[in-house]
């Protein structure tokens, strides 16, 4: 039997405004407001409302064989409740289904994990909190930012209690295995390792509209043929992608909400397949190996490392100035001071820094003319925040500092 595990990312990184030096010290509106609405909204349209619809449909109609899982942000489930309330309550209604699994996952879609220890529990506690509090689920899979993975996240992640969590099959570091099967952490055996099948991802999420693709059309029955004769052998086809793939990087016209209309039927006629969730994996299905990652991975570029976010001065130098500030704002705890915190570690500003030679991903085409621009319109929005930080953190020591008493005199 062959296990197809479907996970899906359902986040959106917030736009900065343009925001120049002579903008600091007077102006703290630092989002786009009217872009960040747009791009929900026209994902809403586009995505999240035909595809929850479609799934519930799928979900119904095959008696709960077919199964999906969402790794939502914390700051998503904040912009649809703000701007498209329904889509959040169609999402309450998937999670309702036992044929439905959320994730636990970083709250902003940051890079905390490779920051520090302690920060990084607190900011997934924090999103595994609003999960159980919005759906009524407490997650037990964890997914990280891009998928970044190493031996000691892994631990930090067991030592949560989580169960299971969705790395990428990297080749470098699987070399002749497949990622087709469930491995462990080489710290803690406790936690069982999923493993992104790259290709077959890859050919929905970027391939599916290709006219000059060799396999184009891709049709629901050729995908499930590629799966039964995948040359990787395996208990688990994990195939994840990003939510926007279906109707905003595919287009409706290309047919890919078809393809997904006619994916488990051609699946489940085959007596050999079935679908999944990792904690329907993880309970069928025993570990193959110790998988050992002693650097961190991700699922981003050939590499499948980090430096698309952390691979040169500008984005270490915007990375270090940032998490300078997080004891001073976990201090203050303040509710306009922590939303701008959540923004600014989004991952994609740092991606957009990259000065990497490849050609962009998929849905990360950076709004900046350069990745020097994206660098100092994000040094001058942090450099305000910075400074803003600093005044109130004074401020609150100040007050906390005891007043000097007078000399007592004979």
């Amino acid at each position: 039997m062959k296990t197809i595990c479907l996970y899906f990312e359902v986040h959106q990184p917030l736009k900065l405004r343009k925001y120049r030096f002579f903008n600091m010290g007077r102006d703290v509106n630092y989002l786009d407001d009217h872009l960040n609405r747009a791009v929900v909204v026209k994902n809403a349209m586009r995505c999240y409302k035909p595809m929850n619809q479609l799934i519930s449909r799928l979900i119904e109609k095959y008696d709960g064989k077919f199964k999906v899982s969402f790794s939502m942000t914390g700051s998503m489930i904040e912009l649809l409740k703000h701007y498209v309330p329904d889509v959040l309550e169609s999402f309450k209604v998937l999670a309702a289904s036992e044929n439905v699994e959320f994730f636990a996952e970083t709250y902003s879609d940051s890079l905390v994990s490779l920051i520090d220890d302690g920060a990084f529990r607190r900011d997934v506690e924090r999103q595994s909190r609003l999960i159980e509090k919005e759906f009524g689920v407490k997650p037990r899979t964890f997914r990280n930012t891009e998928l970044i993975y190493s031996d000691h996240i892994g631990e930090v992640v067991a030592d949560m209690g989580y169960t299971a969590m969705v790395t990428e099959g990297a080749r470098h570091i699987l070399g002749w295995r497949s990622p087709g099967y469930l491995y462990t952490n080489a710290e803690n055996p406790g936690l069982n390792l999923l493993l992104r099948n790259s290709g077959l991802s890859d050919d929905i999420r970027y391939r599916f509209s290709d006219r000059s693709w060799s396999e184009w059309p891709l049709t629901a029955k050729k995908y499930i043929d590629h799966i039964e004769e995948d040359e990787h052998a395996g208990d688990i086809v994990n195939i994840f992608l990003d939510y926007e793939t279906f109707g905003a990087y595919q287009p409706c016209e290309s047919g890919i909400f078809d393809f997904v209309k006619y994916l488990p039927e051609e699946a489940l006629k085959r007596p050999g397949i079935q679908f999944g969730t990792p904690q329907t994996v993880i309970k069928e299905y025993q570990p193959k190996a110790v998988l050992h990652v002693p650097y961190p991975i991700s699922w981003t570029d050939e590499e499948r490392d980090t430096t698309a976010w952390l691979g040169n001065e500008l984005q270490e130098e915007a990375v270090s100035k940032l998490y300078a500030l997080r004891d001073k704002v976990e201090t203050l705890n303040d509710p306009g001071l922590n939303h701008v915190w959540d923004f600014l570690q989004s991952a994609n500003h740092f991606y957009y820094m990259n000065t990497k030679w490849f050609t962009s991903m998929v849905g990360k085409e950076s709004p900046y003319d350069s990745p020097y621009d994206a660098f100092i319109n994000y040094m001058n929005v942090l450099s305000d925040f910075s400074r803003d930080v600093n005044n109130r953190y004074a401020k609150l020591m100040q007050k906390q500092s005891p007043k000097a008493t007078a000399p007592a005199f004979a």
